[in-house]
């Protein structure tokens, strides 16, 4: 990474990505955004068995609004749908377990989905951070395998579905870190040099913006946005990042702080009236490259991530 990006990022963060960055930036919401119905619109969250999802979830349920929870596990993502349900008093809240770094399984589900079922809104949650390089049972990079050709599947494949709703949208949740990494085209899944895995991680939130970028351009018709939660207190903080949560932790935000964008870009009339394809923190477009930090790519490269996942994916497919 570049150390003047690393420098520069941290700065912002402790400025903007803590619990007192979303309450300064709190003051100038407008709660009437987050009044609505959502009644009879259906949502797809994936990694919602707890953090940042959880939060999305629960907030989109009390609205009244479908809930799909894509979870790993079986036994977490039925105590978060129960918990969902008994605070929510919704009882259309629904499991649906899928191992989002597996490609074949990411493709199957989403097939088996659109058979039957609508979806208005599909919002990219799961994320995975190993900090040391380990390879799923399909040979491909674990972090990699996840954030960017799991959400890629994933969104790929549901877009046709999202097309028939009315005000459909993509929701992806990036990270501030991205803003340390530029897009690289020569290493998607880590094979050269020392392994970092924050690093790693950070390329694919890059990843993850340029491809709401690419896909704004494509489908018009669909609202896409990438967003960056700030630094919550979440399970996964706590887990791939302990040295950090515990420097932190008295300045982390909560999981719902962390939730605020995602409800906002999911569900609200504010949040559609915005151009497709922007990254947002706090409820606000922010830009994607830190000043003077040489970290753009160009329109080719940007195409030629696209290629290549699509490439990738077509191998799983089944």
């Amino acid at each position: 990474m570049s150390v003047y990006r690393n420098a520069v990022w941290f700065v912002k963060g402790l400025q903007e990505y803590t619990r007192s960055g979303y309450e300064a930036a709190a003051k100038h919401f407008a709660a009437a955004d987050l009044d609505v119905d959502l009644s009879g619109r259906s949502f797809m969250v994936t990694g919602a068995n707890s953090g940042i999802g959880k939060a999305a979830a629960q907030e989109i349920a009390s609205r009244g609004g479908t809930v799909h929870l894509v979870c790993r596990n079986k036994g977490r993502a039925e105590a978060a749908k129960d918990d969902i349900v008994q605070r929510s008093q919704n009882p259309n809240v629904h499991v649906h377990i899928v191992d989002m770094s597996s490609a074949r399984q990411v493709w199957e589900f989403a097939q088996r989905f659109s058979q039957d079922n609508a979806l208005h809104v599909l919002i990219n949650n799961a994320g995975c951070m190993v900090n040391q390089r380990e390879l799923t049972d399909e040979g491909l990079e674990k972090n990699f395998a996840t954030n960017t050709l799991g959400t890629f599947i994933l969104t790929t494949a549901l877009i046709p579905t999202l097309q028939k709703a009315e005000d459909p949208r993509v929701v992806t949740v990036s990270s501030g870190g991205m803003l340390t990494q530029k897009l690289n085209l020569d290493d998607l899944q880590f094979e050269k040099g020392a392994f970092d895995g924050t690093m790693a991680y950070a390329q694919n939130k890059r990843q993850q913006v340029v491809l709401t970028e690419r896909w704004a351009a494509l489908h018009k018709n669909i609202h896409f946005s990438s967003m960056h939660p700030g630094w919550a207190d979440t399970p996964a903080v706590q887990s791939s990042m302990p040295s950090f949560h515990a420097k932190m932790q008295s300045r982390l935000r909560t999981e719902a702080m962390g939730a605020d964008t995602v409800v906002w870009l999911a569900v609200s009339a504010a949040a559609a009236k915005q151009p497709s394809g922007l990254f947002f923190q706090d409820r606000k477009a922010v830009a994607t490259h830190l000043p003077l930090a040489a970290s753009r790519s160009s329109s080719q490269d940007d195409d030629r991530l696209l290629a290549a996942l699509q490439e990738l994916a077509l191998k799983f497919k089944p």
